[in-house]
């Protein structure tokens, strides 16, 4: 049986201020109206035969978006496994190796970046069975896409003498410069390099074993202390966080023998910048050019992104812009500069701003909340917890809070010992929360519970919170997030 892994991992700067650190693009909706790219990714394996349920590896703080998303989609994973840290591909793979390894002597991985898109999933799959069959030969596969203009955002791979289905890889180059893309895209012995790979488990650690030991290592003994945690597999921090970052094709690809690409054509995109959605929505875009979502109106403009999320956004001769509008920050750039958005993300975390991490909507394992206004001593927030979702026993030291229900019903649990106590909320109804006093909100209706809540004390940070209790499996006594 074939085992898919989808590594989603990555945070997505390029595509500042909708995708951020705590909800990057993987988990938006920038290609299907229905589902995000995580779950386009898990549903494009039902074209592929022979394929189990994936295993997903993604990090800690994204492993509740991640559940929760697939089960929204119907899907159930093999597993999901949790990267204490971020160190990069090789590592990721060679994790997911030693899981499937424990199932499957013999297995061999699909591996697969859960943020790109692939519009045509027949074309995938054949693709893909030609490279088991290279698998099966003894080969380590990588998946080229046919280039369709000289692209400079992505790195190319030389194809050597056919193999199969496919070819021996020659070499790999970097993104290259305009005049080397288009020498690349002349010869017609350039692909793209895709980021997607099939290889067999136990040759895929032979081959680490020998051109990066150290990686391995460090992946074996954090792996050997892995902790069962609900659904989710921990790996050791410690010593996972002893091991070096790389890529796949850095630390294997480069230097085995046995790789191979097979060339493919299925409408792929690795959504890598701004320009690459726009290039992707062409379709659907007017007839100047321009591409929209949302509430957009456009006059004497053309070869514009436009996207709006909460308000109207009105553009008169602008051309060749991206103009991209969330709730709380407005991205304008040139296309020809729009793979630079990272330069905005690293000034805001040098300038310890909140807005390339988190939106004004954030997510937990219960549902989400909203800040709705602000100021010295109090901040108005909107919480939402989904039907049997269930907040941690907590407290805090610095605010006391107001509850009104506007929607559902609310269970609210008040006190600890002989004193603690426990009672129903309805809508329009409320209740206060003094500080200091150890509470729980849950919601044990069917729809969603909907309330606002008035915070007031002398400090109102995410960290003034001691936790209890939590069904999730968060760390008692812990002040690391809301919630």
């Amino acid at each position: 049986m074939l085992r898919p892994v989808i590594l989603s991992g990555g945070s997505g700067s390029r595509l500042w201020p909708v995708s951020r650190e705590h909800y990057p693009k993987q988990f938006l909706k920038l290609h299907s109206e229905h589902y995000s790219l995580l779950q386009e990714t898990a549903r494009r394996l039902e074209s592929i035969d022979g394929c189990t349920a994936p295993l997903v590896v993604c990090n800690n703080e994204h492993r509740f978006l991640v559940a929760e998303q697939l089960h929204t989609a119907g899907l159930t994973p093999a597993g999901i496994l949790l990267e204490p840290v971020g160190r990069n591909t090789a590592p990721a793979l060679a994790l997911a190796c030693l899981t499937a390894l424990e199932q499957d002597p013999e297995a061999s991985l699909l591996v697969m970046p859960a943020d790109h898109v692939i519009e045509d999933s027949n074309a995938f799959a054949q693709a893909v069975a030609q490279g088991r069959s290279l698998v099966e030969q003894g080969q380590l596969v990588t998946f080229g896409i046919t280039p369709t203009s000289a692209h400079t955002g992505y790195g190319y791979i030389r194809c050597g003498d056919a193999l199969g289905q496919g070819f021996r890889v020659d070499s790999f180059v970097e993104k290259p410069d305009a005049e080397r893309a288009q020498r690349y895209l002349d010869s017609g012995d350039y692909l793209w390099n895709s980021g997607i790979f099939l290889v067999g488990a136990s040759h895929y650690l032979d081959e680490l074993a020998a051109h990066a030991p150290d990686i391995l290592q460090h992946c074996r003994a954090a792996f050997d202390r892995r902790k069962e945690d609900m659904d989710f597999l921990r790996i050791d921090e410690a010593l996972f966080a002893e091991c070096r970052s790389e890529s796949i094709d850095y630390a294997v690809m480069e230097h085995t023998q046995a790789a191979a690409v097979v060339p493919m054509n299925p409408g792929w995109s690795d959504i890598g910048s701004w320009d690459a959605i726009h290039e992707l929505k062409q379709r659907s875009a007017d007839e100047h050019g321009n591409a929209t979502q949302g509430d957009v109106l456009l006059f004497e403009s053309s070869g514009n992104l436009v996207r709006s999320e909460s308000r109207l956004v009105a553009g008169l001769g602008v051309n060749d812009l991206v103009i991209v509008e969330t709730d709380d920050a407005v991205l304008v750039a040139s296309r020809e500069h729009a793979q630079q958005t990272k330069q905005i993300v690293n000034a805001l975390k040098a300038d310890k701003r909140a807005e390339h991490q988190s939106h004004q909507r954030v997510y937990r394992p219960w549902g989400h909340y909203r800040s709705l206004a602000g100021a010295a001593g109090f901040q108005v927030k909107e919480i939402v917890v989904n039907p049997g979702g269930r907040l941690s026993l907590q407290m805090h030291y610095h605010r006391a809070e107001h509850w009104v229900v506007v929607a559902g019903t609310a269970r609210v649990s008040l006190g600890e010992g002989e004193d603690a106590k426990s009672f129903l909320l309805g809508e329009d109804q409320s209740t206060y929360i003094p500080l200091g006093t150890v509470h729980r909100l849950e919601n044990p209706g069917r729809i969603p519970l909907r309330l606002i809540e008035v915070q007031s004390g002398d400090y109102l940070g995410e960290d003034d919170i001691v936790r209890f209790d939590d069904i999730y499996g968060r760390a008692a006594g812990s002040t690391d997030h809301d919630g």
